[in-house]
């Protein structure tokens, strides 16, 4: 009958109903984590003497600040190498130092004022001043993204499983629930694998944006320089913390914090962090020692690179103009 509504008539607003409803679900899943974490700082900062914290930051010894300075330079360095796997995806023809260069700023300002400011914005700009599309600098940011999460999930997976996380007494959660979920990122990172050893260079469609696999042999390379990325960020907390726990123990806290940061998105991870370290650690090192190492690695890790990428960010600027006078006709 006319009058009667069909499949085709019905599906759509189906598929909007779905759509709003799973969007209200992950927002407020994402803002009762972020209550979590706000009120574990809160309860945290009323007991914590902050003159303690700062002795802490002063007895950390010269040798382990400056391991934390040659790991941090290191990490940034490889990371600075993600966007140069995207410009070999792409075949862009930007050289070397350009690129890493882009990479590095973008990296900083992502740290401190998040990734929509810096690590979409800034690559944006940047590379449009170079002459690079939007489309080219989207699949490059977008391969970027995907080989530091791919690192993620090995590092994690095997943090999680094969050293799981000693948590609080009064928690009463079980290691095997750790040990699931390292499980789970590793089957997830092979899975990535298998998909690019079968589907080589393959073009995928994803609501709307176009997903390339790459070949094998780059994937394994994405895995490994992520792996040892994220491998040397947790070497600075450890050194900071001047070794007193077992490294994949640190390793696996920072792991935690790094989804917390980007769950809340909260610039920098400000608070969220420390959060998370104390929530998870305080039962075995001091809290005023646990958080003059954090705030040793913000200024190493954080405020010292950001200070040398608004440097350069600066310095950029001027050479593009500089050279848009020089090939303007008529200007000098």
């Amino acid at each position: 009958m006319s009058g009667l509504p069909t499949l085709h008539d019905s599906a759509p607003p189906r598929r909007a109903a779905r759509h709003a409803w799973w969007t209200w679900l992950k927002r407020i899943a994402a803002w009762g984590f972020f209550g979590l974490v706000a009120w574990l700082l809160v309860r945290q900062a009323r007991t914590i003497d902050w003159g303690n914290v700062l002795q802490a930051v002063r007895e950390i010894p010269l040798p382990a600040l400056l391991a934390a300075l040659l790991l941090a330079a290191c990490s940034y360095a490889i990371y600075s190498t993600y966007d140069l796997l995207g410009r070999h995806m792409t075949r862009h023809r930007l050289g070397t130092r350009t690129v890493m260069g882009i990479t590095f700023i973008s990296y900083a300002f992502n740290l401190n004022l998040g990734s929509l400011i810096g690590g979409v914005a800034f690559r944006y700009r940047l590379y449009s001043r170079h002459g690079l599309g939007n489309l080219t600098t989207t699949r490059v940011l977008g391969f970027s993204m995907l080989t530091n999460w791919l690192g993620y999930l090995v590092v994690g997976g095997i943090a999680f499983f094969f050293w799981p996380l000693p948590l609080p007494p009064e928690w009463k959660i079980e290691e095997s629930g750790a040990r699931i979920l390292g499980a789970t990122l590793l089957v997830l990172a092979l899975a990535y694998l298998i998909l690019c050893a079968v589907a080589r260079e393959h073009v995928w469609e994803l609501r709307g944006h176009e997903l390339q696999t790459p070949a094998l042999g780059m994937a394994l390379l994405q895995l490994v320089i992520s792996c040892v990325n994220w491998a040397l960020i947790g070497g600075v907390i450890w050194f900071l913390l001047q070794r007193q726990l077992p490294y994949p123990q640190v390793l696996a806290v920072l792991l935690v914090a790094a989804v917390a940061g980007v769950i809340t998105h909260v610039p920098a991870g400000l608070g969220v962090l420390e959060a998370v370290f104390v929530a998870l650690l305080s039962h075995l090192v001091p809290t005023d020692r646990l958080l003059g190492a954090l705030l040793a690695y913000r200024a190493i890790y954080y405020l010292l690179p950001l200070c040398i990428a608004s440097a350069a960010y600066f310095l950029t600027e001027v050479r593009v103009r500089q050279r848009r006078r020089r090939d303007t006709p008529g200007r000098r």
